[in-house]
């Protein structure tokens, strides 16, 4: 997680600066730095919603599937418990033993279920950052600006409220997304 919040970081803060002559000057009085916060960026940009609701269907589709398990498990519980001192001490011990296989099953699938989920999670936050990246790059040339940094993961620890991007660079996201889907 800190190997991707500080590659985040990276694209922000790089993403003007290519481009730029390599002995370039340090930024001069005129020159100006902004900042924005990708975490609100990917939470209020129209790219980001539907990233997040696309992962949240997927999400109930999984829990579903492990509400299923879990109702099985209980019957075959409630079985055990009603019927077992009824059963033969092979019967009773082979329907625990398919218990406990079930519960390992289960468990297994809600592990394979959260690895997938924070896989995916993964893949569709790098895909709006490749897709921001360049939104940034423009915005910060087209305002002026210097550097921008993302400002939660590059340790800023004080801005003042008129270097924020974030909102700029959300409008822009977002019609550009447009403009592509209408392609």
């Amino acid at each position: 997680m800190k190997v991707r919040s500080v590659g985040l970081a990276l694209i922000a803060g790089v993403v003007l600066l290519e481009g730029t002559d390599a002995g370039a000057q340090a930024p001069a009085a005129g020159q100006r730095i902004g900042y924005i916060d990708l975490s609100r960026v990917l939470a209020r940009s129209a790219a980001g919603v539907a990233a997040r609701e696309q992962l949240e269907r997927e999400k109930a589709g999984m829990q579903k599937e492990m509400d299923a398990k879990r109702v099985e498990l209980d019957k075959l519980r409630e079985e055990l418990e009603k019927k077992g001192p009824l059963m033969t001490a092979d019967a009773r011990r082979d329907k625990e033993e398919m218990m406990e296989r079930k519960r390992r099953d289960a468990t297994r699938l809600a592990d394979d279920f959260q690895r997938e989920l924070g896989r995916k999670e993964q893949v569709l936050a790098q895909k709006v950052m490749q897709d921001i990246s360049g939104v940034i790059e423009k915005v910060g040339k087209q305002k002026g600006y210097y550097l921008v940094l993302e400002r939660g993961r590059a340790g800023v620890l004080y801005s003042a409220p008129e270097a924020d991007l974030t909102d700029d660079i959300i409008k822009a996201y977002d019609q550009e997304s447009a403009n592509k889907g209408k392609k």
